[in-house]
C-alpha cells in the first residue's frame, strides 16, 4: 500500500497551533489528518487553524475530518478554522452548507460564480488572507 501523498506540519504555541497540510487529502490521507488534529486537542490545543495553502485536492473525506476535528475543538471550549482551502474543497463546502462552521464566513460565498469574480455586498464579509504568523502569534483577529 503506498504511503498517502500527504504532508503534515504543526508549528504551536501556548494553547494554538497552526497546521499546514501539504498535499492531497482524499479517503486514504483522510486519517492523517484525523489523527493530527486529534493530537492537537489531546494535547491541549484549543485553537487550531488548517493552512490549506498547498493542498492541491480535498474530497469529501478530508472535509469529514475537519467537521469531527471542529465538533470536538467545539465541544473542548475551542476553534478550529480553515485557511485557503482548495478549489475542491470549496465546491464542496459550498454544496454542504458547511463553510460557516470552518471557514467562519456564509455558506455560498466562496466560489466565484462562472466567468467572474462576485461584487462585494454588505452582507458578505471579506475573504481574509493572514499572515502565518500572524495566525501562529495570536494577532489574527
Amino acid at each position: 500500500m503506498p504511503l498517502p501523498q500527504l504532508t503534515v506540519y504543526r508549528h504551536g504555541r501556548r494553547k494554538r497551533a497552526l497546521i499546514t497540510l501539504a498535499g492531497e487529502i482524499d479517503l486514504e490521507s483522510a486519517p492523517l489528518v484525523h489523527s493530527a488534529l486529534a493530537q492537537c486537542l489531546s494535547d491541549g490545543i484549543r485553537t487550531i487553524d488548517v493552512d490549506l495553502t498547498p493542498v492541491a485536492f480535498c474530497d469529501c473525506s478530508g472535509l469529514n475530518a475537519f467537521l469531527h476535528a471542529a465538533q470536538k475543538a467545539a465541544e473542548a471550549g475551542g476553534t478550529l478554522r480553515l485557511h485557503h482551502p482548495p478549489p475542491t474543497l470549496g465546491l464542496i463546502l459550498d454544496l454542504t452548507g458547511s463553510g460557516s462552521l470552518l471557514l467562519g464566513v456564509p455558506s455560498g460565498h466562496l466560489s466565484p460564480p462562472p466567468g467572474g469574480v462576485p461584487a462585494p455586498t454588505a452582507q458578505t464579509p471579506p475573504h481574509r488572507t493572514l499572515p502565518l504568523a500572524s495566525v501562529l502569534s495570536g494577532d489574527a483577529r
